[in-house]
């Protein structure tokens, strides 16, 4: 089982990158292996608790018609796991006014990410160009 650290920056719904690191968590995650995500910049956002599901007026879909997930209710069922550690950037959160997180997530700062950058198997930073 290895240790995997992943940063990422991106905001949620802004660019394929957020989700793409999700789904890299949820695929170490299946294979065994605990994951430590360290989320700055926009990435704060994605664990927010006020993010909520909507219907495509486009489409005429309802909310329940449209199945729209959220990066929040994904990232709920990551920790669900109890092998995934979340720290959102304190300096971020600050900056953007988002301390209103879905249980699990928790604040922290770089020195949080250097210690499991040091500690980790592997490490992958996300950048978002």
């Amino acid at each position: 089982m290895a240790t995997l650290t992943i940063a990422i920056m991106d905001a949620p719904y802004e660019s394929g990158t957020s989700t793409t690191a999700l789904r890299i968590v949820d695929s170490a995650v299946r294979k065994g292996h605990v994951v430590n995500v360290f989320a700055y910049e926009g990435a704060v956002n994605l664990t927010m608790k006020e993010q909520k599901p909507h219907p495509n007026p486009v489409k005429g879909t309802s909310v329940e018609d449209q199945h729209h997930p959220t990066t929040s209710s994904f990232i709920a069922s990551l920790l669900e796991t109890g092998k995934v550690d979340w720290i959102n950037c304190g300096m971020c959160v600050d900056e953007r006014g988002a301390d209103n997180w879905i249980e699990g997530a928790r604040r922290g700062g770089p020195a949080d990410l250097l210690k499991w950058a040091n500690e980790s198997t592997n490490t992958l930073i996300m950048g978002i160009k």
